[in-house]
């Protein structure tokens, strides 16, 4: 997976958001709290992963709230086309905190996830921030997957570091470690004593090192690689 440069998006601008979810009444629920927002406005629905797929193509939003369970095309692999074709970041939507699609997910470059009993509050903060570009939505939960994320690849046998890696400055592996760690910008720089600014520099720069597109698969790979 190739690291796609980040759309440039006004300040002033809405934050275009796609919804895909099978389900009508949950569909519509989530379209209803996010239109609510004066910054965010639904630029399309999807009702399974194709459709999806089709109107990230055509729509180019900024973010697609993506169900992983979806007819047609699972929300997984449509995840993964999204990512890799640089259409829109992808926030994925499930019921269990730890659904094992949800791994597949993050994998396939999914900026993070939400559970669908999520208040109106939490999404809309969620979204914003993603479009922020930092993917770790809610770290304390975010911190535990990527646990469990390395708690199975420990089980397995651990890949081995893409040659990539040595292309990291040695403050860039220090930010890897870092969102290893499940930290948030704002963590890493009053760990490392650097502006957020520049914290978002570093993480722009890995990600396109390592040809990945997510800081959260970011994440996961460290815990992986043992970083």
């Amino acid at each position: 997976m190739t690291h796609q440069p980040e759309r440039q998006r006004e300040p002033q601008e809405p934050i275009r958001v796609l919804v895909a979810e099978d389900q009508s009444a949950v569909r519509a629920g989530l379209v209803l709290i996010l239109n609510s927002a004066p910054d965010i406005e639904v630029a399309g629905e999807a009702e399974d992963g194709e459709r999806a797929v089709a109107l990230a193509r055509e729509l180019r939003p900024d973010l697609v709230l993506m169900d992983v369970q979806m007819p047609r095309l699972d929300g997984v692999s449509a995840t993964r086309t999204v990512v890799g074709e640089g259409l829109a970041d992808v926030l994925v939507l499930t019921t269990f905190d730890l659904d094992a699609y949800v791994f597949g997910a993050l994998r396939a470059g999914a900026c993070g996830f939400l559970l669908k009993n999520t208040d109106a509050k939490d999404l809309i903060a969620a979204v914003r921030t993603v479009a922020r570009g930092e993917g770790l939505i809610a770290p304390a939960v975010t911190r535990r997957l990527i646990a469990e994320f390395a708690a199975g690849s420990a089980r397995a046998e651990r890949p081995s570091p893409p040659p990539e890696l040595a292309e990291l400055t040695r403050r860039e592996r220090e930010v890897l470690s870092c969102l290893g760690e499940g930290l948030s910008n704002a963590e890493i720089a009053r760990r490392l004593d650097m502006a957020e600014a520049t914290v978002k520099t570093h993480v722009s720069r890995l990600l396109g090192k390592l040809s990945l597109r997510s800081r959260v698969q970011a994440a996961v790979l460290a815990q992986e690689w043992g970083i």
